[in-house]
């Protein structure tokens, strides 16, 4: 390949990397055509799985300020590059490498910080940003009925007592 392709490989390549939320790199070895089109799919729309040359990848990391492992660089490379929910990218690399074991994730990036194999399964195991949003809206929404609960039964309180103390002078301007 003569050098401005690689210039101009390296300079796409910087650009997904600067421009996605997160990176995943895999070892793709022993998948076929069909799998790896499978595995597209199942990264959802928000991301985006490239066969990449290892010595390009690496420059182009370097350039977009993001340093990773030389370890991640051995052997067939292949990167997801996601520029959505990361935790759904993650879920899906993580549940095809379960069903196909060819698939091995070696490490990563998240918004310019380098994760491990295991960190990036962490990440899948975490709930989708829609579910976790869902449930902060759950708690807030408890919090707020039950501050409501409280404010709306200190006036009934107040007025429960004050009615009490008006029986309590009345049964005692009685028995004077």
């Amino acid at each position: 390949m003569a050098r401005p392709d690689k210039a101009a490989a390296v300079a796409e390549l910087t650009d997904k990397f600067r421009n996605s939320n997160a990176a995943v790199l895999t070892e793709y070895r022993g998948l076929t055509v069909a799998q790896l089109k499978t595995l597209r799919r199942s990264l959802g729309e928000n991301a985006q799985y490239s066969v990449v040359k290892n010595t390009l990848t690496k420059i182009a990391a370097n350039e977009a300020g993001i340093t990773l492992d030389d370890q991640l660089f051995a052997g067939p490379t292949a990167v997801a590059f996601v520029t959505g929910d990361p935790v759904e990218s993650a879920k899906g690399l993580r549940d095809f490498a379960k069903e196909n074991p060819n698939l091995v994730i070696k490490g990563g990036v998240l918004d310019g910080k380098a994760l491990s194999a295991d960190e990036i399964k962490k990440l899948a195991d975490l709930e989708s940003r829609e579910v976790l949003l869902s449930k902060l809206a759950g708690a807030f929404k408890a919090k707020q009925s039950q501050a409501a609960s409280v404010f709306q039964a200190l006036p009934s309180k107040l007025v429960r007592t004050v009615d009490a103390l008006r029986a309590k002078q009345a049964e005692q301007g009685g028995a004077e």
